[in-house]
């Protein structure tokens, strides 16, 4: 009935479906395999995509020819770039997506690809003969041979949803759970733990009073994701933001009793980063307010998303708290909010390239791995996705360093570092941000991409050339061409930046920090004539490039230095247990986690940097 595939790919939300592109773009045949075809690339919680270091992300994602970038451009109904006020290595793209269109748009996209199939059941277990994988065993009884297995499972592995005191089996509300996965792999000798994630309350937006909400309106022109000739957006649909009150905390208090969160029932940590609203006014009870998003969930719906109120309290606290809220005090309320528990296995069983180390071609992405966010998942689903049609060709694994991308960030502290609460990026994580930008993701990328030869880099590679050719290009017109003071000082003024008293290069003019490359273009007509033919996104790049160059050359110097470790390749068969100058966590740590080099063995928590010295002596430096 069934071919054997190249690349079986189990789940098909964020990861799955950018797990499966990432196999299909380097011409493998691909599976994907979900409990139901009408939930693919569902967005289970915000209806939003990028943020802070996830719009870099999601960039970098579509630098690597995935398509969330693409999905997204096709169907949000707002755009925001994200700290504007502070430096370029903080500017992060977000959209407000429609939820239901990003779905369609995502099958729609995974159809029209020659080298993905679809089979719709579960998947109870794993094929697995000589530690190395083969394919998968379905709930229907059926056998599906595979060169590579990639799991992105999400929060579905033995889910349990939890609503104050009940307790339903479920990976998102009105589905089932999985089952036997975990049993098989922890038999297999793998260590699996719980995590909890959570989700808000949907409202009935007609039931909504705006007129007490302060708007919040998208970036015009609005911005965009994809390197590609993605549509623009117009027509954007605003957001709204409102507060809770001491009210709504009291009222919310008098739930805690049957939260399960505080009575025990819910033994997995949650995000740090996202907590819950009872979380929140439990931890900073000295807070007399937080603040909510008021999000649409599309253009065809009045279902509204209440971001900042995730909750698993009884359902009628949540909506007598919710009528305390401005705004919101004859709300409907569509369904309330729960929180979630699920398996998830520590990532420090991966290798760097997201594949075991106990069963040959079987990968990990996503929710599996400890993360939270569409965007994490999505990135290491193309990563594993990639990784498994490399190795099903017997090619080595593409593995991004830190100062690659963000991706490469995410996936280090994870091998690494591993995580006991759910993962999510932040730009602080990376310590070369100032290279990871959001604006030059294709440059670092869509190279590696081409030389890989996945399907549609040929194309991205014409676009790369044209942008780094205009950078070089308007980078020596700012060095060589020079401008009187009559003709910029009423700019400078303008701008609060002291007026200059002789002819002076332009390239002087653009590193003052008030100086910004629109303005002087609007005040000198011949750089207006001469940036004229280049893309906005060009000419902004070019811009951070002039304005950052001190900044940027330290970084690739730090990086150089660092190579220099990542280079210094480690034996994979080494006992690291007969390094007796090693201290006794080191070597613990090293015989687990297996580094591949003194760079990522030198990040792994608990290994010193005289162990470190002791490696390097040890291979003969």
């Amino acid at each position: 009935m069934f071919p054997k595939y190249d690349v079986i790919v189990v789940g098909a939300g964020h990861a799955g479906c950018e797990a499966a592109v990432g196999a299909a773009n380097l011409g493998c045949k691909v599976l994907l395999a979900t409990m139901n075809m009408q939930t693919i690339a569902q967005m289970s919680c915000n209806p939003a995509m990028g943020g802070v270091a996830k719009g870099q992300i999601v960039r970098e994602i579509d630098a690597l020819c995935g398509y969330s970038g693409i999905v997204t451009d096709h169907t949000m109904v707002q755009f925001r770039m994200l700290n504007r006020s502070k430096g370029p290595a903080m500017w992060s793209p977000r959209a407000q997506s429609d939820r239901n269109q990003f779905a369609r748009k995502w099958r729609q996209m995974l159809e029209a690809h020659p080298n993905v199939d679809f089979w719709q059941d579960m998947v109870k277990g794993l094929i697995v003969k000589d530690g190395r994988v083969c394919g998968i065993h379905t709930g229907m009884g059926l056998e599906i041979e595979a060169s590579a297995v990639v799991l992105t499972n999400g929060t579905f592995l033995n889910g349990i949803i939890h609503i104050g005191e009940k307790q339903l089996g479920g990976g998102r509300a009105g589905e089932s759970a999985s089952k036997g996965i975990t049993e098989q792999l922890v038999e297999l000798g793998f260590e699996a733990g719980r995590m909890k994630t959570g989700t808000p309350p949907r409202l009935d937006g007609r039931s909504i009073d705006y007129s007490k909400c302060e708007i919040q309106p998208g970036d015009e022109p609005a911005g965009k994701f994809s390197y590609t000739d993605t549509p623009p957006l117009t027509d954007q649909m605003p957001c709204h933001i409102t507060h809770t009150n001491q009210k709504v905390h009291d009222t919310l208090r008098t739930g805690f009793d049957k939260s399960p969160m505080f009575n025990g029932r819910i033994q997995g940590l949650g995000p740090r980063y996202c907590p819950s609203i009872e979380d929140k006014i439990d931890r900073f009870a000295e807070k007399t307010a937080h603040q909510l998003f008021i999000e649409p969930e599309g253009r065809d719906t009045c279902e509204i998303y209440v971001n900042g109120f995730s909750s698993s309290l009884p359902e009628d606290v949540q909506y007598k708290a919710l009528t305390q809220v401005p705004g919101l005090e004859n709300c409907k309320m569509f369904r309330p909010g729960y929180a979630i528990e699920y398996d998830y296995f520590p990532p420090t069983q991966l290798k760097t390239s997201l594949e075991t180390h106990l069963v040959k071609n079987l990968f990990f992405a996503g929710q599996i791995n400890g993360t939270t966010g569409y965007e994490e998942a999505g990135c290491q689903g193309l990563m594993a996705g990639i990784n498994a049609a490399l190795a099903v060709k017997e090619q080595a694994p593409l593995v991004l360093s830190r100062a690659d991308a963000y991706i490469g960030v995410l996936i280090d502290d994870l091998v690494n570092k591993g995580t006991e609460e759910p993962y999510r990026m932040f730009t602080s994580r990376a310590e070369y941000r100032i290279l990871l930008r959001q604006d030059n993701a294709d440059l670092r990328l869509t190279p590696i991409a081409h030389q890989l030869g996945f399907i549609g880099a040929e194309e991205r590679m014409v676009r790369v050339h044209a942008k780094n050719r205009a950078a070089t290009e308007i980078d020596g017109f700012f060095r060589n061409a020079s401008v009187l003071p009559e003709d910029i000082n009423g700019y400078l003024e303008a701008m609060s930046s002291a007026p200059t008293v002789i002819k002076t290069k332009l390239h002087n003019i653009i590193l003052r920090p008030q100086a910004d490359i629109n303005g002087m273009a609007n005040a000198l007509p011949e750089l207006q004539s001469f940036l004229s033919p280049y893309d906005q996104e060009f000419i902004e790049m070019a811009e951070i490039n002039m304005k950052y160059n001190g900044y940027i050359q330290k970084e690739r110097e730090m990086v150089e230095k660092m190579t220099r470790l990542e280079n210094l390749h480690l034996n994979d068969a080494t006992d690291y247990t007969t390094i007796t100058a090693l201290s006794m966590e080191a070597r613990l740590k090293l015989n687990k986690l297996r580094p591949r080099t003194i760079g990522q063995a030198s990040r792994i928590s608990g290994i010193s940097p005289s162990d470190v010295s002791v490696l390097l002596i040890h291979l003969g430096r």
